[in-house]
């Protein structure tokens, strides 16, 4: 598996700054690339606890601020070869360095690997069911290896 270098429209937005020296537009564009199976217009933005609580409420009714939201504006479509996926996924800052420090992480791999998690949700994948769940996760691993990160699912 290597980077692939296909057609990327890619907006990344720092509401939250925090992250925004450490996290770079480059470091975020590298991770997304990794991912890409098709072309793909995305929007990765960086939000606080307060931003991320309201869009987890009001789009998913879970009203708490979760790690990663992905927003798939052509789901369940089926895409030609050089139609982009279109998508905007949400990190939340809070959630993001807190779970790091939980997991005994660096802000920069899990931030990899939400961004890596958030890409495939943006182009189909799922993990609603076991088998979906060992086909993504396997591919996320996969990933993350290429990128120069460990095991995002290894026990820490």
């Amino acid at each position: 598996m290597q980077e692939k270098n296909h057609p990327l429209d890619l907006d990344v937005q720092y509401p939250d700054a925090r992250l925004e020296s450490s996290l770079t537009p480059a470091l975020v564009e590298r991770w997304v690339r990794a991912t890409l199976l098709g072309p793909a217009e995305l929007t990765i933005r960086f939000v606080d606890s307060a931003e991320g609580q309201t869009l987890n409420r009001d789009y998913r009714g879970k009203d708490y601020a979760t790690n990663v939201l992905t927003f798939a504006y052509n789901e369940g479509e089926e895409l030609g070869e050089d139609e982009p996926t279109q998508a905007d996924i949400i990190l939340c800052t809070d959630v993001l360095q807190r779970e790091a420090e939980e997991q005994n992480k660096t802000v920069e791999e899990h931030a990899a690997h939400l961004v890596v998690h958030g890409v495939l949700h943006a182009q189909g994948y799922d993990h609603e069911h076991d088998e979906e769940a060992e086909e993504m996760e396997q591919f996320e691993r996969d990933i993350m290896e290429v990128l120069g990160y460990p095991d995002p699912y290894a026990e820490q």
